[in-house]
């Protein structure tokens, strides 16, 4: 008789661990699919936090890069200010300060990309020269 109870346990926990595998891994896909339909905009494409560009510029309250431009010092700021304000430490959110730590890493990844898109711009256009060191 207690042999047949265990099975059952076990054939039921087993039951169960399948199903809710078969659904994580149907949404997992179905994630996957959707993340990589991304129409290659800088504006609209994720990063790996998940925040857009226009996101990460709201919840700073700058302004967007003009021309792969963004004033840093400006975005800077406004990151201590609100970083600060949101300190759990001082009855502040712990989620706001990740929110606001998350946008200003959006925005610096957009103005290196913007930075090392314009070097391999003007290397192109200027051509490439190679230091050339001579031995004595």
């Amino acid at each position: 008789m207690a042999h047949r109870i265990v099975a059952q346990v076990v054939f039921t926990g087993a039951r169960v661990f399948g199903r809710a595998f078969a659904e994580a891994y149907k949404q997992a896909s179905a994630a996957s699919r959707h993340s990589s339909k991304g129409n290659g905009t800088s504006g609209n494409t994720f990063a790996s936090s998940g925040l857009t560009l226009d996101e990460a510029c709201k919840i700073l309250n700058v302004k967007p890069p003009q021309a792969g431009e963004a004033n840093l010092e400006h975005v800077m700021e406004r990151f201590k200010k609100l970083y600060d304000l949101n300190d759990p430490q001082k009855g502040g959110s712990f989620y706001l300060q990740s929110k606001v730590l998350r946008a200003r890493e959006r925005i610096e990844m957009e103005a290196r990309e913007a930075q090392r898109k314009a070097a391999a711009e003007k290397e192109m256009r200027e051509g490439w020269n190679p230091k050339v060191y001579k031995d004595r």
